[in-house]
């Protein structure tokens, strides 16, 4: 069994919205183009294609508060939850679960929104993204929902977000030949893990559960770095300065060691085999970032599938990265 657990769907009633709504106007030609994204006919036929795979569906970009204002983001968030529970209802075995989405722009309406997804639709948990128009989800503001999803055992997704309105340069005022994807991306994702460590997330909630898009980003490839701050290096007692204004209970990069990781790494054996090195066996968990791919998510479920057969691993460890971490992260069983 596969439980493909960051992937991406858009529920028709929300998709059919979002076409009325949607601010960049460039997705409307994009977005109709990858039927497996909207057209739930064409998503389960490419399912069939692959025995035992399933998928914990989640909401595709943009994010919600990047669609509407604080008063009428909280209504895109029903409608995309109730969409996705809906297809979970109608098709568990495919769908065994969903991660909600929440209205960021508006945080006592995201709460309230996370309370009922979990509670009326039996979300699984909730997805966020590393910024909230710009507002780092460390910020003080946010950490209700931290703290709800940690009393309920359920974890917390995190996707980067990021536009080519963040420059490459000062002198310039936009990122180009998408810079702010393919680099940015996993910027974000770190930088937004190190922002949480340093808020005292974890020593709060020893528990919570937070599953970190793309392998954490630069985390792996960089976990010396992260290990030995810059002003460490000039510190008479060898401590990590920052950490200690912070009052943190511990060095910054066992907090990294509490994430989860996804191995949605475009199929890259090199790059999956690097994030295990960090993340273990215990918490790397099997994902594809389906279908945002040429052939509609045949080829990120394949080339990931492979990856992680690659990985020289027992075949009770590979099992905990496929499906077993995912059930006990949900609490699926």
């Amino acid at each position: 069994m596969k439980i493909d657990l960051f992937n991406h769907v858009l529920p028709k009633p929300y998709f059919d919205r979002l076409i009325e709504i949607i601010p960049d106007k460039r997705m409307l030609d994009r977005y109709p183009k990858l039927a497996t994204l909207w057209d739930i006919d064409a998503h389960r036929a490419m399912l069939d294609e692959y025995e035992g795979y399933q998928q914990v569906l989640s909401l595709a970009n943009p994010p919600l508060e990047m669609l509407a204002g604080p008063d009428e983001s909280p209504e895109l968030a029903r409608i995309a939850n109730d969409g996705m529970a809906a297809l979970c209802k109608a098709y568990p075995e495919q769908f065994p679960a969903f991660t909600a989405s929440l209205p960021m722009n508006n945080p006592d309406a995201a709460l309230a929104e996370a309370e009922r997804a979990i509670d009326e639709c039996d979300a699984r948990g909730v997805q966020l993204f590393t910024n909230v128009q710009g507002k780092p989800i460390s910020a003080p503001d946010f950490a209700p929902i931290f703290d709800l999803l940690a009393e309920r055992d359920l974890p917390v997704w995190v996707h980067p977000i990021r536009g080519p309105n963040h420059p490459d340069y000062l002198t310039e005022e936009t990122s180009e030949h998408e810079i702010w994807f393919t680099f940015g991306w996993p910027y974000e994702t770190s930088a937004c893990m190190m922002r949480l460590g340093y808020s005292g997330l974890f020593d709060r909630n020893p528990h919570q559960k937070i599953i970190t898009h793309h392998m954490g980003g630069m985390i792996p490839f960089f976990a010396n770095k992260i290990a030995l701050g810059f002003e460490q290096i000039f510190a008479d007692n060898g401590k990590n300065p920052h950490a200690e204004r912070a009052g943190l209970k511990k060095d910054p990069l066992d907090y990294f060691r509490l994430l989860h990781a996804d191995t949605a790494l475009n199929g890259s054996e090199a790059s999956t085999i690097c994030g295990h090195a960090f993340f273990t066996s215990a918490h790397s968990v099997f994902a594809t970032d389906a279908p945002f791919d040429l052939r509609g998510g045949r080829d990120f479920i394949e080339g990931t599938i492979r990856a992680v057969d690659a990985l020289d691993i027992p075949d009770d460890e590979r099992d905990m990265i496929y499906a077993g971490n995912a059930r006990k992260l949900l609490n699926l069983d």
